[in-house]
């Protein structure tokens, strides 16, 4: 279990907060951020994929931090991909940053600045670091230890219609994905892990006070059962034909990016749609 090794450190901070839930446990608004780096993939041509996630400490308390001094990423950046918008609690293997063949023994460092506290996450190609199908599945879930648990493939995501868009302020825009998967983890009988396949619309970077979504999506990246936090909903299975709809709109002109998630309770895909705003 490599990955947890790289971001645990995060997960035992003390926190300081005065808005508290559950006994003093957990705490609603207030905490900042602790960006993670969860390990690197090789791919096909030599080159490298540094794969981050975060943490946000906060129970409810969704922040928007722009690409910028707050949120940046260097040598190369301040921008390499990384969201702007960061739900609660854990989120894990949330982008990747390419770097080439010759990358060696140099880092990428992702800062992060919320609540007037700065931590960083530091992408090296350290040997311990790797990532593959299995290490992925094991720290998603409790999948991908026994015997042909392996064999699990990512789901499939498609978009429709094209992921650059365009549209004006208060103008509704809907967008539809398909997602497919080869049946792999096998629903159980009661549901008590979720249902095999879900899949939602989510805002990747814009600030929620801009963007409203209908219907309200539930995250497939949130624990129904957090350990500090209060239970939440688990998202609802996906429809037979696997698709997934939203409709959008935007108060504010700018660029946006809405994420289109499919999650098998192991391993998930996703697909980025870029929205430019205009009044």
């Amino acid at each position: 279990m490599r990955t947890f090794l790289a971001v645990g450190g995060a997960l035992v901070l003390t926190l300081t907060s005065v808005t508290g839930i559950s006994g003093g446990q957990g705490f609603t608004h207030g905490q900042n951020i602790a960006p993670a780096y969860e390990g690197w993939e090789r791919n096909p041509d030599g080159s490298f994929n540094l794969v981050f996630g975060f943490f946000n400490r906060n129970c409810e308390e969704v922040l928007h931090i722009p690409i910028g001094p707050d949120n940046n990423i260097e040598p190369g950046g301040p921008d390499r991909g990384q969201p702007t918008r960061f739900f609660p609690r854990r989120g894990l293997f949330i982008f990747k940053v390419r770097v080439p063949a010759d990358f060696g023994k140099n880092e990428l460092v992702w800062t992060l600045t919320a609540h007037g506290k700065t931590e960083r996450a530091y992408g090296t190609l350290r040997p311990e670091y790797i990532l593959d199908k299995r290490v992925t599945m094991m720290n998603l879930s409790s999948f991908g230890q026994r015997f042909g648990e392996g064999d699990n493939q990512y789901p499939i995501v498609d978009v429709e219609g094209g992921t650059n868009r365009a549209v004006r302020v208060g103008e509704p825009l809907r967008l539809t994905a398909v997602a497919s998967d080869d049946g792999l983890p096998h629903a159980r009988p009661d549901e008590s892990s979720g249902p095999a396949l879900v899949g939602a619309w989510l805002l990747y970077r814009g600030d929620d006070a801009d963007v409203a979504l209908a219907p309200e999506q539930t995250n497939p990246d949130f624990r129904p059962r957090d350990p500090v936090c209060q239970n939440k909903p688990p998202s609802p299975p996906l429809p037979p034909d696997g698709k997934f709809t939203v409709t959008t709109t935007f108060k504010e002109p700018g660029t946006y990016v809405l994420r289109a998630l499919a999650r098998d309770r192991a391993l998930k895909t996703t697909r980025d749609v870029t929205v430019t705003v205009t009044r």
